[in-house]
């Protein structure tokens, strides 16, 4: 689509086209079932939807005749309208010119449908004139009205036919086709396998040791084009989950007796379905927490000199390979202090260690279980339930949450989402004899340092990255900490390196805090097709996962969030923490 005005105008052309059709169907059926409630029900809902369509659509001239056309089914479901062969005749001459107007749509060609439209308004005003169908001499008068219509309307279209040349009915077909989602789902499996098997394929010929040649570039430049046109066709705008928001914001605000107002920017950002519908109850949990916590009372806003009404601002933006979603508000922002004494009473933190905390790591408690700042429960806050929930969905799809609130001006809940999970990009390594993959969504950097580069500090590994502090450990050590009870296994097998040896260190950041692991070899960046896990390996928490690889063997996806769960839960590690700032 060039535009959205494009793809609206899609989107209703397919919609009308699909009216029209329904719309001659029903009259059809009421044609050869005079009286049929049901079907003059149908008639009046689908020619008052097309009215409000067209009207929004700016097609003024397919709305009046809509218009016109409600207005006798009205009549109709009212019992004021006699149905006899002459009022069908003239109903199908209406909706031809409304069949024409919609076809005409595409392109702009002009319909004339004043004639018709004026007869039809005619013949209504007549007949809201006389008394009620039910009496013989109303119907009487009623059959008089359409006779003269209709010699009229025989009439002028004698007086046009030697002047309009003969036009042959042709059928229509809208440009727009309705899948399920589940077939484009197996679609786009299918697709997959396929881009292994080409990766297979090219592995093969550079494993047979002939040249790299162009004979494959073909492929896989049309293989990639099918991908992602099957991607594309996936993606949703945000709008369509956005705006049904503005009632739940509606219904919260009256819960908490407070004037709020939601507004939306970006809503034409496209993102996978998938990943739209899997964090709509996250966004409600985020924009009542919103409305709870943030907004202040009309009362208190007055107070603080700000307008009576607050704001919600719900956004959207692309990035390179995500979505960015925030939803800002102008409310108090956090209370930092009260955040504090909440996770000592409840004994996430000691004093010392809650001092240590930066404003970020502060901020991030709150999606703890169980975790809430309200000293009362109202009907939407204060039970410490929800955003706990959020935060284990934007895990589980690989999202990211950061938290930027200032004092008394609100705060910034921004949500860093995959544009698509059909495909992610990672980062590929070799960990003993099995290849294993980092979503890039994770990796902040990759670097390569000697044995003497990393310390020792408090049970465990230190080093200095672009001048900062971060925490270093060996991820096979990680891996296996769940089958030791040694307390300093993360770091056992920095004692085994030879002093001069480097070591490759993927650097991973989630959470607001920074690990470095040191894997054994460093491979490649590709886009890799992942696969859920079935039983019995699901239970396997540290693997996300699995892709195929081009040489058949399979690489597992690392769980970044569980990984980096297992390493700050080590006894040793949480000794270092409280030891050394890691800035």
């Amino acid at each position: 689509m060039a535009n959205r005005d494009d793809e609206y105008k899609e989107i209703f052309l397919a919609e009308a086209l699909e009216n029209f059709e329904e719309v001659n169907r029903l009259i059809t059926h009421l044609e050869k079932h005079a009286g049929d409630r049901e079907t003059i029900h149908a008639l009046f809902r689908i020619t008052h939807t097309l009215k409000g369509n067209a009207s929004g659509m700016g097609y003024a001239g397919i709305a009046e005749m809509s218009h016109v056309l409600e207005d006798l089914f009205g009549e109709m479901r009212e019992g004021r309208i006699l149905m006899d062969e002459q009022l069908f005749a003239m109903l199908f001459k209406a909706v031809d010119v409304l069949g024409s107007q919609i076809h005409a749509i595409r392109d702009n060609s002009e319909v004339k449908y004043k004639g018709i439209k004026t007869r039809l308004e005619v013949y209504l005003k007549k007949v809201k004139a006389q008394p009620t169908a039910a009496a013989p001499n109303a119907r009487e008068t009623e059959k008089q009205i359409l006779d003269e219509i209709v010699d009229e309307n025989a009439s002028a279209a004698e007086g046009k036919r030697s002047e309009e040349p003969e036009q042959t009915e042709k059928l229509a077909f809208s440009d727009l086709v309705q899948v399920p989602v589940r077939k484009l789902d197996n679609l786009l499996t299918l697709v997959g396998e396929l881009m292994i098997e080409k990766d297979r394929i090219l592995s093969m010929n550079s494993a047979s040791g002939r040249q790299s040649t162009n004979e494959f570039a073909r492929l896989s430049r049309i293989s990639a084009d099918l991908q992602y046109s099957v991607m594309d066709v996936r993606l949703v705008q945000v709008g369509f989950l956005f705006n049904k928001f503005h009632r739940v914001v509606r219904d919260a605000a009256a819960l908490e007796e407070k004037d709020v107002v939601l507004k939306l920017e970006g809503t034409d950002t496209e993102i996978d379905r998938n990943v739209l519908q899997v964090i709509g109850d996250s966004l409600i949990h985020l924009i009542r927490n919103c409305v709870g916590h943030g907004i202040e009372t009309p009362d208190e806003r007055k107070a603080a000199g700000k307008q009576r009404e607050g704001t919600i601002t719900l956004s959207a933006r692309a990035e390179t390979d995500s979505v960015v979603i925030e939803i800002s508000d102008d409310g108090r922002g956090l209370n930092y202090q009260k955040i504090k004494e909440k996770a000592i009473a409840k004994g996430l933190l000691t004093g010392p260690e809650a001092e240590s905390l930066s404003k970020d790591e502060l901020g991030m408690l709150i999606f703890e279980p169980g975790f809430s700042t309200m000293e009362r429960v109202t009907a939407i806050a204060g039970r410490g339930v929800g955003m706990d929930v959020v935060k284990k969905t934007l895990d589980s799809i690989g999202g990211l949450i950061k938290l930027v609130s200032t004092d008394g001006v609100g705060m910034v809940i921004q949500l860093t989402l995959p544009a698509s999970m059909a495909v992610k990009s990672s980062l590929l390594f070799e960990l003993g004899d099995s290849v294993y993959a980092i979503p890039l969504a994770y990796t902040q950097s990759v670097i390569s340092l000697s044995k003497t580069d990393i310390h020792r500090a408090g049970g465990g590994l230190i080093a200095n990255h672009l001048g900062k502090n971060i925490a270093i450990a060996f991820l096979s050590d990680i891996l296996e900490i769940h089958s030791t009870t040694e307390k300093s296994a993360t770091i056992s097998s920095l004692d085994q390196i030879a002093d001069s040896a480097r070591l490759d260190i993927v650097v991973v950041s989630f959470n607001n805090r920074t690990v470095g692991f040191v894997v054994d070899k460093l491979l490649q960046q590709k886009e890799i097709v992942e696969k859920a896990l079935t039983r019995p390996v699901d239970r396997v928490k540290y693997i996300s996962g699995y892709t195929i690889l081009g040489s058949g063997d399979v690489c597992l996806v690392l769980n970044v969030p569980f990984v980096l769960g297992i390493f700050f839960n080590n006894t040793a590690q949480q000794r270092a923490a409280k030891a050394f700032h890691l800035n």
